[in-house]
């Protein structure tokens, strides 16, 4: 006969595998929807659907499930913040089919991430052609002004880091040509009236950096940090890129000091392999509802 603590310590064990196994799978196939509110300076209602961090990944046929989701929310502007294919992979067909299927619904703005920069000098070619010849809006280091369900907006978007004129961490930066050149298009991006919506993939100087408080972007919709790939419970995200390990704030919205400006942070659809599966960490897509913001 089997110790009880023996048949104990194994039924755990077992539930515990188990439990990861789970965990695993709606962390890579299971798409969920996020719903967001953000006041903001528009004169009537607005619904953006943000998608970040594909990675390839594939929900359904095509990504129909990934495609049929979006369509049922009915989004006025769909946001894609990149990383959308890989590095080091040449094949670029499934994130370009997506785009193309997503342009049919809403017009469609891709911004660059890191992957995609990757990529273009890894393969010699424009990264930014692939979403273009997909019927999507490139913004890098660019914006559109447009008027959308009645509001005038500024939309555009960047790869980098944002990071704020500056303090120490601008004296740090200051000497690259990607810093004077992301400031000086922050610069324009951020002299209108109009109501400014910025894609930029990485988030770190929003959340950490002063850039929220410091640039006048209204809402600002990044991914890169994929929740932290790996979420533990009571603990959270365990590891992001350029935020280390226990990061903390990993996904939802963030405010700025005064409360005008906002960044949402998503934790994207699929998972880049240097930094594992996604455990505890649902694909996410990201449906923001832009209110406007009450006294105006």
């Amino acid at each position: 006969m089997k110790h009880p603590f023996r048949r104990a310590a194994q039924g755990i064990l077992c539930a515990a595998v188990l439990a990861l196994i789970v965990s695993l799978f709606c962390s890579s196939a299971m798409l969920t929807i996020t719903h967001e509110t953000v006041p903001a300076p528009v004169d009537a209602g607005l619904r953006i659907a943000h998608l970040t961090d594909l990675h390839n990944a594939c929900f359904g046929k095509d990504n129909a499930r990934l495609v049929q989701a979006v369509r049922e929310q009915q989004p006025d502007l769909i946001f894609c913040t990149g990383d959308l294919f890989n590095k080091n992979d040449p094949d670029t067909t499934r994130a370009g089919a997506l785009v193309k299927q997503l342009a049919a619904i809403a017009p469609v703005y891709c911004s660059l991430g890191n992957h995609e920069v990757e990529w273009g000098k890894n393969f010699g070619a424009d990264p930014a052609e692939v979403y273009r010849q997909a019927g999507a809006i490139v913004v890098e280091r660019e914006f559109f002004d447009v008027t959308v369900q009645g509001s005038d907006l500024r939309i555009g978007g960047l790869y980098g880091y944002a990071c704020p004129q500056g303090g120490e961490r601008g004296k740090e930066w200051s000497a690259h040509a990607w810093y004077a050149e992301e400031c000086a298009f922050l610069r324009t991006f951020c002299d209108t009236p109009r109501t400014k919506l910025l894609l930029c993939h990485m988030p770190v100087a929003w959340l950490d950096y002063g850039s929220l408080d410091s640039w006048t972007a209204d809402v600002v919709f990044a991914g890169h940090a994929h929740g932290g790939q790996v979420r533990l419970p009571f603990a959270g995200a365990l590891y992001a890129p350029d935020q280390g390990w226990f990061p903390g704030r990993m996904c939802g919205l963030y405010s700025s000091a005064d409360g005008l400006r906002t960044l949402e942070l998503s934790r994207g659809l699929g998972g880049a392999g240097m930094l594992g599966p996604r455990l505890n960490n649902p694909p996410e897509l990201v449906i923001v509802d832009l209110v406007p913001r009450s006294g105006g």
